[in-house]
């Protein structure tokens, strides 16, 4: 079974409680303070102390990898922050020639028809365990995991192969959207979970369930 291991992907947990540097990720655009020209900065990913980014100005977007210091990211001349995960300042300051700011607002996440998309879950009797995997957002060849196994819940980057997503010790599966596998790994055992999707929360229920 292919694995993809944690130290592959992402924000550390320390770093998490401490800076919340997935606040950082997703699509940022605004514009310039001064000239109102419009300029965008996407965060594709953090791993560590780098971030793959996408800057676009001017009219054209570089693409490279960032450094990640604290709550910041550094890319070139531009250095960006966010402190509520809405809103972000970039700041662009290269040698003497001056400072320009941009206010920037992180943009909705594209709709994805991804089948893995959604909250999941099940029990195997086969071996008495349970699991449940949530898939937040697929970008391209990664996907925002929330992974709970024995009773532990791990969160982070997981790698998307087809119609698989692989998350550290674990991956989920479905042929059909609707039902699935989680395989997971302790030791050198492997345990394999059925599971279902779970229809997505009504939106007219009093119950607040995206807590």
């Amino acid at each position: 079974m292919a694995i993809v291991t944690s130290s592959t992907s992402q924000i550390s947990p320390a770093n998490e409680r401490v800076f919340h540097q997935s606040r950082l990720l997703g699509e940022w655009k605004g514009n310039w303070v001064g000239n109102n020209q419009a300029v965008s900065f996407k965060v594709v990913n953090i791993r560590g102390a780098r971030a793959q980014v996408e800057y676009t100005h001017n009219g054209h977007t570089e693409r490279g990898f960032g450094e990640v210091q604290g709550s910041l990211i550094t890319y070139g001349g531009v250095t960006v922050g966010t402190k509520d995960g809405k809103n972000m300042v970039l700041l662009f300051s290269v040698g003497g020639a001056g400072k320009q700011t941009a206010n920037l607002e992180k943009q909705d996440p594209p709709a994805s028809d991804s089948r893995l998309m959604g909250s999941w879950g099940g029990y195997s009797s086969d071996n008495g365990k349970s699991a449940s995997f949530k898939v937040l957002s697929v970008n391209g060849k990664e996907a925002q995991v929330s992974v709970t196994t024995d009773g532990v819940t791990r969160q982070g980057t997981g790698y998307v192969y087809k119609n698989v997503i692989m998350f550290g010790q674990a991956q989920i599966a479905t042929d059909d959207g609707k039902n699935g596998k989680v395989i997971y790994q302790v030791g050198s055992k492997s345990f394999m979970v059925p599971v279902t999707k779970y229809p997505p929360a009504d939106t007219s229920s009093s119950v607040d369930k995206t807590a």
